[in-house]
């Protein structure tokens, strides 16, 4: 997918189920004894076994207890990290074997397991976990011939953020064969594809997390072919705003890749409204969601023309930070007019702060503030 994502390679879906493989019947709710005992008895008086993916080590023993008096006749193993290897090993050959009837395990089983008589899984807190990682785990059961069962389950009356929602409403809708890929453009959508170098591995979808892979990519490839590089450190965005390419929208996978490919090298207005014409040719009027996602890759682009570091948003103010030692920016703030002064704060900590207290609009007003100073600074 990142392949694709640059343009490097092609892509190839398969979406046809191995034979006679049934799809997993998936549900996501707050977590209820009364339906999770009739989950487990279900799967039991079947013959069969049920995984139960708990992942709070400190707390596994009190969920051992919890469950052995909701299913007092069920034999129950436990499986996590702090067990040395020969009783883990030891454990999941006995549940192989069918000697346990329910796994209270951690995510430790997410590879590696393939027990074709397990086909009912519990998660507990599945709000706390990350798209592809229920997905993966969704991936134990159902290999076999037999209908399996998946509960995905938050805490009763909890009310989820809106990206935990997202999340748990996409592994419930994309259950059938072939949803791999669409889980990870979801999952891409959600928070974006991250830093593929060092340790951190997660990002947000409101910095185009893959832009910044698209362009390390290039210029790489530039590098390569011995070409000269002007490599320029790009601003980081953190804007909670909700971005993204709709399937009911562009309903096609690859179509999708394609664009926010094309999104992700904006770094004009005309770049910008060249995207916003084919969006509009192709697939009709352009969604707000998917005007946030170009809003934010042209702030993006112009904001890194002004060198800021980063922009993050604070209440009804956007910060854009910049080194104390660049003294462009302060330059160019000098010149704007009064109106546009007026709303406007600084900060001189480790980095320099410039406040822009915004009216309605943090991403548009935004975007009409920064095109404000590089107009200033292309002009000068």
């Amino acid at each position: 997918m990142q392949m694709s994502l640059v343009g490097i390679r092609d892509m190839s879906i398969l979406d046809d189920a191995p034979e006679e493989r049934v799809t997993i019947a998936t549900f996501v709710l707050e977590y209820n004894d009364s339906v999770i005992r009739e989950a487990i008895y279900k799967e039991i008086d079947r013959g069969g076994q049920v995984y139960f993916v708990y992942n709070r080590i400190k707390d596994m023993d009190k969920m051992y207890v919890e469950l052995s008096k909701l299913v007092p006749d069920a034999r129950i193993a436990m499986a996590h990290s702090k067990l040395s290897n020969k009783e883990l090993e030891n454990i999941m050959y006995d549940f192989q074997e069918g000697e346990y009837d329910i796994l209270l395990c951690t995510t430790i089983i997410e590879t590696g397991m393939d027990i074709k008589n397990c086909n009912t899984m519990i998660i507990y807190d599945a709000d706390k976990m990350g798209l592809s990682q229920l997905y993966q785990l969704k991936g134990r059961i159902g290999r076999s011939t037999r209908r399996a069962y998946a509960y995905f389950t938050y805490e009763k009356d909890k009310v989820l953020t809106e990206i935990s929602e997202k999340r748990l409403m996409a592994i419930r809708d994309f259950s059938e064969f072939g949803s791999g890929f669409k889980i990870a453009m979801r999952d891409l959508e959600l928070r974006g594809a991250g830093n593929i170098l060092g340790e951190c591995q997660s990002g947000h979808i409101e910095t185009i997390g893959y832009e910044m892979y698209v362009r390390m990519l290039e210029e790489s490839i530039k590098t390569v072919k011995g070409e000269n590089l002007q490599i320029k450190n790009q601003t980081t965005i953190e804007l909670s705003v909700d971005a993204y390419i709709p399937s009911n929208y562009i309903g096609d996978s690859n179509q999708k890749i394609d664009m926010y490919r094309k999104i992700a090298g904006i770094t004009s207005k005309e770049d910008f409204n060249e995207i916003y014409d084919e969006l509009t040719d192709r697939f009709g009027d352009v969604p707000k969601t998917v005007l946030n996602v170009m809003n934010v890759s042209y702030l993006k682009s112009i904001s890194t023309e002004l060198n800021f570091i980063k922009i993050i948003e604070r209440e009804k103010s956007v910060v854009f930070k910049f080194e104390q030692t660049d003294r462009g920016i302060l330059e160019l703030i000098g010149r704007i007019s009064d109106s546009l002064f007026r709303k406007i704060e600084f900060n001189f900590n480790e980095d320099a702060e410039l406040i822009y207290n915004y009216d309605k609009k943090k991403l548009e007003e935004s975007i009409d503030f920064v095109e404000n100073l590089l107009f200033l600074k292309q002009n000068c």
